[in-house]
Parts: C-alpha cells; sequence; structure tokens
C-alpha cells in the first residue's frame, strides 16, 4: 500500500495506517496493576474510558493473549493509576516486555496495597480501583469492565502525563486554567 498522504482516505486501511490514525488522538497514561507484594504484575495503559456514573463503570483494553487478562479474570479485580509527568518513567519501564514484577515492581511505584489487594500508587493523578464486572473479547484484545469501589483524586495540581503521535508529553501551563 503506497505512504498515506495528509488528507487521504484509504477504503481499506491497513494497521500502520490505523496506528498512525489513532496517534494523532491524544491520551492520558496509566498503570494498570493487578495483585501486590509478589503477586504484582503492572503494565501501562493509555485505554481508559469512563463507561457509566450509576454504577460507576470504567472500560480498559488490554491484549486477550497478554500476561495481564488471564490474573484479572481469575482475582475479578484490578487497579488503574492515572500517571503525572513526574511519572514517565514508570510509564517507559512498564510498557517494556522485560518489566519488573512482583517486590521489585512495588518497590519501583513506591506502591502501597489498596482496599481491593491492588497496588495502587498514593504519589498518582488519581487511582481507581474496581471489581471486574464484565469481558468482552474484541480482536486481539479483551474489554474489560471494572466497578469503582475506590478511588483517590490525587494530593497534588494536575499534571497529567499525556501521550501523543507516539510520544510522551504534558499540558502546557495555558492548559491548566479553567475553560473561559
Amino acid at each position: 500500500m503506497p505512504p498515506v498522504t495528509a488528507g487521504a482516505l484509504l477504503a481499506e486501511p491497513d494497521a500502520a495506517a490505523f496506528r498512525t490514525a489513532m496517534g494523532r488522538f491524544p491520551t492520558g497514561v496509566t498503570l494498570l496493576t493487578r495483585g501486590s507484594g509478589e503477586d504484582t504484575i503492572v503494565m501501562t495503559l493509555n485505554s481508559l474510558t469512563s463507561v457509566s456514573l450509576d454504577p460507576m463503570l470504567i472500560l480498559v483494553s488490554v491484549k486477550a493473549d497478554g500476561r495481564m487478562r488471564p490474573r484479572i479474570s481469575r482475582a475479578g479485580s484490578f487497579a488503574v493509576n492515572v500517571l503525572s509527568e513526574a511519572q514517565r518513567g514508570l510509564a517507559q519501564h512498564f510498557c517494556r516486555p522485560d518489566r519488573s514484577e512482583g517486590t521489585e515492581a512495588m518497590l519501583r511505584l513506591s506502591a502501597e496495597e489498596g482496599i481491593t489487594g491492588n497496588a495502587v500508587l498514593p504519589d498518582a493523578e488519581a487511582y481507581l480501583e474496581c471489581v471486574l464486572e464484565a469481558e468482552y473479547a474484541a480482536g486481539d484484545h479483551t474489554l474489560l469492565i471494572g466497578r469503582v469501589v475506590a478511588l483517590s483524586g490525587g494530593r497534588s495540581a494536575p499534571d497529567p502525563l499525556l501521550f501523543h503521535h507516539g510520544r510522551f508529553g504534558r499540558l502546557t501551563p495555558a492548559a491548566h486554567g479553567e475553560d473561559r
């Protein structure tokens, strides 16, 4: 397929064109955690969506054949930690295939065990602890719906880590103000 040019329309896009198009959509960056202590597993995730306020539900998307999905399925819970710009190094570490697990991961995160038994980061922008409500197969991924049972809104002024066009970034100071 020829390279995609600005404004081009692809009737049958390929995976590379799809990835490029989706990279134009900025997202927040989170760490998805399952377990704590020796059982800790962590992955960088930017597929977080609020689904419902009543009940409070969120959706995350993970590889169907990855390490995380079966552990969440068996345990029935997970946590999502929304990262700050200062936590960029954690996002970079936990997106690697050789990322740390277990007690080493807990120490690297400066994490605590949350009420669901999953690692939470007290210094994160926010964290959400969830019980698994449902799983849906979606191509090469599985959509996990979690019911939020505990959360923390962060302890400092917001400075979220962003991911856009294949790179980490941050909001500009002007973007931190109120809507005008």
